[in-house]
């Protein structure tokens, strides 16, 4: 991955390969299906979806997945993440393990839901 510029999520998203790539754009479909009235950006060099503020942000990192739903979506959905590597507002989801993306498609709706 590089570190160039980029202003879309699909320019964020070209800058990865093979499995990596794979896994976010799988991570983008399902949370775009979860939230289709949330816009699109990158807000902190992550995508984002936005919904009158962040919805939730994922991105792409050396050795695993970061699932950015805010405090509240990690707050909602505690005891099914405690598995995984968490903080107040994110959790990761290492590659070497599959990628839970019904839970992400969960918590993206969530979060739609709870910004109406």
């Amino acid at each position: 991955m590089n570190e160039q510029a980029y202003t879309t999520i699909a320019e964020y998203l070209a800058q990865f390969e093979g499995e990596i790539r794979a896994i976010l754009d799988k991570t983008y479909e399902v949370i775009r299906t979860a939230a289709p009235d949330a816009t699109e950006r990158i807000s902190f060099r992550m995508p984002c979806f936005w919904q009158g503020e962040p919805l939730i942000y994922f991105a792409g990192m050396k050795h695993h997945l970061g699932i950015y739903p805010t405090n509240s979506g990690i707050a909602a959905f505690a005891d099914r993440l405690s598995a995984y590597k968490t903080s107040k507002g994110a959790v990761q989801f290492p590659y070497n393990k599959p990628i839970p993306y019904d839970l992400i498609a969960e918590m993206a709706q969530f979060r739609a839901e709870e910004l109406g």
